[in-house]
């Protein structure tokens, strides 16, 4: 690509990005400053639509980073209105393959021999062709073969001239993250130039083909003892910084229904196998792959009918997830598994979630509401959840719902984009995946380890002191609550305040009998093996509040 070439590329970006940016700025500020607020927000989703289409149509004819700018938007939800988001969520990594020859060059300049003389065989019709490179199967020569243990090979080669490509994408893309700067509805949700600084390096990642080879061993060597997952092998002796050569692992695709089933291996255990690797990549090894697109997973079928391996391959976009991180993330889980509203919001606020202006008091309602209302549900029941539960939920918390006190700092960027993806590969797995059920048994790990953690019996004693003065106080602090809303010394900012106060009365009861209950199970298992016969009054005194919350939730709705 001439130098020509790549300034013209440079200002068709800029300058469809200032089109953009200007268009903003003439419906979201002059006309509403001219008193046409009405017009703008009426035609606000259509120009949102064409928007997303143009964008499209520009990444797929210019590839390089144009696409992965696109799928890197998609995931965007807090940023962007969801008519933009679903726009691109369609848009695949996926560009017309590059003529062999310029393929060839490039693989040989890099392995600095002939093709013919580094492989038994090469073929021509690339595997899988996308914006930074591709890929195509080959065979190593036998005594390559000897020393590494396999024969069948994917070789992934870059692009020719795709450093200068991505340095003049990413040199466009700074120029208009400092305009967005200049934008309040952008800027104050999200840090553009971080963003773009953090896409920058993604990128940059993936093409460093030796730093991808040293992510696969990470991954072979995490999951070295599990016979359910796969990882490719490197072939060192053919790999470069441009020039990657792996272990051929092709099988079904996770995305192929019809073969999976067709090979007798149930759907929902390949999605359950599939949380369950990336619970141990987030919360234990801290590194997670993090591009799980359906043509990055496969599952091999292996020993009796029904046996499987999942099996990851593309290890180029890899996800860090630092200490202070995984604690966040912990303590989200806990909360998403024991559904505790106030662990919820401490984990939001310890994961830098919320905008300055959040509402704390009432967000950890609504987050009580989402767990009272739709935990444990499928992700088939939640996409089918009524507009009117859907309404109702809205007009409580319509404050809330207004400010989306929500931002998704950089470094949950990658995290948040794998974990959608992930949820919908699960999904399309088994439409009734249900992933509440799939985080509970780790959640209730998650609590084990943290009670089990310095445990000892003067933290028991002093802990169990603190929970008894805290029962004892709630009834009265309860009631001076509901004293205060009958004497209307309380503004309550949500609507249906009969319904709630009934909530509230039977909430009270039910969370004490709740609390009781959990506290002397806990307390009894943990002291079984040093005072059994204390420990026994404790179980047996766990089934009193049981039964309260049990039957107390007869005639659980409104009244």
């Amino acid at each position: 690509m001439t130098a020509s070439d790549l300034r013209a590329r440079y200002r068709r970006i800029v300058t469809f990005f200032a089109r953009v940016t200007a268009s903003f700025i003439y419906w979201e500020i002059v006309l509403p400053k001219l008193g046409l607020i009405r017009w703008s927000d009426r035609t606000r989703l259509e120009r949102n639509r064409r928007i997303a289409v143009r964008f499209r149509a520009l990444a797929i004819s210019m590839g390089g980073l144009m696409i992965k700018v696109g799928q890197f938007l998609s995931a965007r939800l807090d940023v962007l209105p969801a008519e933009i988001t679903d726009e691109l969520a369609g848009l695949q990594d996926e560009v017309p393959a590059a003529p062999f020859e310029a393929i060839r060059a490039r693989a040989e300049a890099e392995i600095g021999r002939p093709l013919s003389q580094a492989y038994a065989s090469f073929e021509a019709i690339p595997l899988a062709a996308a914006s930074l490179g591709q890929a195509h199967r080959a065979v190593l020569l036998p005594e390559d073969a000897a020393e590494t243990g396999f024969t069948d090979v994917v070789v992934k080669v870059q692009r020719p001239s795709i450093e200068a490509i991505v340095e003049v994408d990413l040199a466009a893309l700074r120029r208009v993250g400092e305009w967005l700067t200049h934008y309040k509805p952008v800027s104050s949700r999200a840090d553009v130039p971080a963003l773009v600084e953090e896409f920058a390096a993604t990128t940059l990642q993936e093409i460093d083909y030796l730093a991808e080879a040293a992510n696969a061993e990470l991954f072979r060597e995490a999951f070295e003892t599990d016979d359910r997952v796969r990882v490719p092998q490197v072939a060192w002796e053919h790999t470069t910084l441009r020039v990657l050569t792996l272990e051929d692992v092709s099988a079904i695709r996770l995305s192929d229904y019809e073969a999976i089933t067709a090979a007798g291996i149930d759907r929902l255990k390949v999605a359950d196998k599939l949380v369950e690797t990336y619970l141990q990549q987030i919360f234990e090894d801290g590194v997670f792959h993090a591009d799980p697109h359906p043509g990055n997973l496969f599952v091999t079928p292996v020993g009796e009918a029904g046996d499987f391996e999942l099996t990851f391959i593309d290890f180029g976009m890899v996800g860090r997830v630092p200490d202070n991180l995984r604690a966040g993330l912990r303590g989200a889980l806990i909360a998403i598994g024991t559904q505790d509203a106030s662990r919820m919001v401490a984990a939001f606020k310890s994961l830098d979630l919320l905008l300055p202006t959040a509402d704390v008091k009432l967000l950890e309602l609504a987050s009580a509401q989402v767990f009272d209302r739709f935990g444990g549900m499928a992700m088939s029941d939640l996409r089918n959840i009524s507009d009117e539960d859907l309404m109702s939920f809205g007009l409580q918390f319509r404050e809330l719902m207004l400010n989306m006190p929500f931002q998704l700092p950089e470094n949950l960027l990658l995290l948040g984009r794998t974990i959608a993806i992930l949820s919908g590969m699960c999904t399309g797995l088994d439409p009734d995946f249900n992933l509440w059920s799939a985080l509970s048994p780790y959640a209730t790990k998650l609590i084990a380890d943290e009670v089990g953690e310095g445990l000892s019996w003067e933290k028991l004693t002093k802990s169990g002191t603190k929970l008894v003065k805290s029962l004892s106080a709630l009834p009265g602090r309860a009631d001076r609550i509901l004293t205060t809303i009958e004497r209307g010394d309380l503004a309550v900012k949500t609507p249906l305040l009969e319904l709630r106060m009934r909530m509230l009365n039977r909430a009270i009861g039910q969370l004490v009998a709740a609390v009781m209950f959990t506290a002397l199970l806990v307390t009894g298992a943990l002291l079984y093996s040093v005072e059994p016969i204390l420990a026994r009054v404790l179980l047996g005194a766990a089934v009193l509040p049981l039964l309260a919350v049990l039957f107390g939730r007869r005639g659980h709705g409104p009244h």
